[in-house]
Formats: structure tokens, sequence, C-alpha cells
């Protein structure tokens, strides 16, 4: 990586470094954000983007996922590409339909996507646009916007079923610090079952309810005693709606998010002999658990081609280089199974995505576009 420190690329730093346009990229987020996309229906934000992308003579091209949801892919064409940046499109439920658009208040954006992550999205794109107006075509890094990372994640498997890179920039929120290393992940569905009778007939062994509660409060101690690095979430609680009636079934859904080196498939055995043992104490109780995603996380070294240009970047702009690790489930664990180095490096601030004032400051998006172009730049010496 020493051809970064030649005077060819410090030229070519010095005639780009004021291309990143502003008041284009706020455009950009605003459009985004405005556009409502939760996983799953993410036809009407895909649309804008490729006509965007197209507008700006970007090579982009529509990787279909399902009948009508696609990936956004830009992958120069005749050249080895070593790096992917990526972003995904689609945003949760928003909390209120009547109040989830865009919104400024001075130097902070607010609207459902803004952090996680149309920000880091609109910055990625910024980038690659104003690098191929500087006639840098000829770059080994990919642009892939995907869908589904809120729900299936089915946007990034489809992507690695077909394009292949070694390393991968996600641009989680992660307030602009390198992360390169991630947290484990499981998804547990849990169901107990039982015999709907009327209210006043209800006792405490069968109802399902009871049940689950029972298991909860297990699952609950055994992360606080065992697991407490671990962050443990009671996601949903559901049972059937009957009225003045014992309900049938029970459900629950948990996430369990562990840290990068932590023993999964230990941590699930020892959650499955938890429930398997309170079944033999109550036969009563045939509480159910499932297993639906099971992510290991990872740490990458702080070497590698990537990672030292990243490394550089920060150094010449005066910022510590502190890599963390992050701490939600993400594209990356997908990567990572599938043989790609994913670094997570975006603006916002992870607490405040999901919430119902999401907001990410416009200066860090800009600083991202900045960046993300600088990133691609140095990866083409």
């Amino acid at each position: 990586m020493g051809g970064c420190n030649s005077p060819d690329f410090n030229v070519t730093m010095n005639r780009t470094i004021d291309q990143i346009q502003p008041k284009r990229l706020r455009r950009l987020l605003r459009k985004l954000v405005n556009i409502y996309s939760p996983s799953g229906k993410e036809e009407d934000v895909l649309s804008f983007v490729y006509g965007y992308m197209k507008k700006h003579h970007l090579p982009v091209i529509r990787q279909f996922v399902d009948d009508s949801r696609y990936n956004l892919v830009v992958m120069p064409p005749e050249i080895d590409v070593q790096l992917a940046l990526i972003g995904h499109l689609d945003t949760v439920a928003a909390y209120d339909l009547d109040h989830y658009g865009y919104r400024e208040t001075g130097d902070q954006i607010t609207g459902l996507g803004a952090a996680d992550m149309k920000s880091g999205c609109a910055a990625m794109v910024e980038a690659f646009i104003s690098v191929w107006e500087n006639g840098l075509t000829r770059i080994p890094v990919a642009l892939a916007l995907v869908v589904g990372e809120e729900e299936e994640g089915d946007g990034t498997e489809r992507l690695v079923e077909d394009f292949y890179f070694p390393w991968a920039v996600v641009a989680e929120p992660t307030d602009l610090r390198p992360c390169l290393s991630h947290y484990g992940y499981l998804e547990i569905q849990i169901c107990a079952r039982g015999k709907r009778r009327h209210a006043s007939l209800a006792d405490r062994m069968h109802n399902p309810v009871e049940n689950m509660l029972r298991v909860l409060m297990q699952v609950s101690r055994y992360m606080m005693d065992c697991r407490p690095e671990g962050v443990y979430n009671i996601r949903d609680l559901l049972s059937s709606h009957v009225g003045f009636a014992v309900p049938d079934w029970c459900e629950v859904w948990l996430d369990v998010h562990l840290p990068p080196h932590s023993p999964i498939g230990e941590v699930s055995l020892e959650l499955e002999q938890i429930v398997k043992r309170i079944r033999k104490d109550n036969p009563q109780n045939n509480a159910a658990i499932r297993f639906v995603t099971v992510h290991d996380g990872y740490e990458l070294p702080e070497k590698g081609p990537v990672v030292e240009v990243l490394q550089d970047l920060y150094k010449k702009r005066s910022l510590d280089w502190t890599p963390q690790a992050f701490s939600s489930h993400s594209d990356a664990n997908r990567l990572w199974i599938s043989g790609v180095k994913p670094i997570l490096l975006g603006p916002g601030q992870l607490h405040m995505a999901h919430a119902p004032e999401e907001s990410v400051p416009f200066s860090q998006v800009q600083w991202a576009a900045e960046f993300y172009r600088d990133l691609i730049i140095s990866m083409t010496h």
C-alpha cells in the first residue's frame, strides 16, 4: 500500500477533495428518508435510487431477490474488485406513519432510517458519483445497496450468490468509528400450548402464558448469572386472543447479542437444556425452543490492505484509530459467513436506530461521503 503516499495519489486527492456536493447529498438523503421502505416493501425507494444512479451515469444493475425486489449493484467491469461498499435501503416499520418523514433542526436530520441507514447509503452513492464524475471508473471497488436487512437478510444472501469481493465496508451507524469486530446473534422462538377453556376454570399449571413466564424467568436468570456480558431482549410476547377464556397458545421471540468470541453453540445448548429441565420438572409445561437465526461473532486483525488504507486515512485526518466492536446484528454477520471480511463504518449512532426520533448529524453524513470517496481513490492506487 506504499502507493498511497505517492505524488500521484496526493495529486488525485487534491483534485477531488472538493468534489463532494453537500447540497446534492442533502437532497438525496431527504428523498430517501421521505420514501417509506420497510423490509419487504422497498419497491418505491429502489425505483428512485435506480433512476438516480442511472441519471448520474453509474453502471448500476438490478440483481433480483424476488419478483419485485432487487439489490442495486455497481460492479466495475473488467477489473478485480477488492472491496464492496454496502448499505441497506430498508427500514423497520414506522413508529408513526403520520410523522416518519424528513425533518431538519440545525445540523440534525430526523426521520425513519436517518441513522439506520439511509444516511450511509446516501453518502456511499454520493462518493461513487463524485469519483465517477472525475473519470475514475476503473476502480477495484463495488457498490451494493441491498434489501431485507431488517428482517430476513435475503438481499445480502442473494448478493453473495453472484458476486465475490474479499473485503466490505458496511455503512451501519458506528458514529464514524471503525468496527473490526462484531457481536454474535441468536434469534429465538419459544412456544407453549394449552387447552382453551372458560376463564373461571383456569389453573396455573395448564395456562400456556403462565408456563411461558416460568421459562422466561429461568432464561433471564441464566443470562444475568452466566452470560452477563450479553444483551438479552424480549422482543415479542404473544398469546391467542380468546376473550374471557384461557388462551390455547403463547409465543415469545428473543434477541440475544453476545461479544465476538462468545461460544454461541454452547449458549444455545444451555438454553435448550433450561427448557428441557423445565419440561421434566413440570410435564404440563410443553414449551419448545427453536433457534431461528444463529450467527457467530468475529474479530478481524488490525492488518490487511483495507485496514491499512483506513488507518492511513484516519492519520491524514488527524483522527484517533480506535476500533470498536459492533454490538448489534447486521448484514456483516452474513457477509462473514460467506467468506467476506466486513468492516463497519458509517454515520449516526446505534442508539438512535429504530428509535421514534431517529436522527443523524448531517455533518457526519458529509464526512462519511468524503471518507468513502477517499477510500475508493486510495484503493485505486
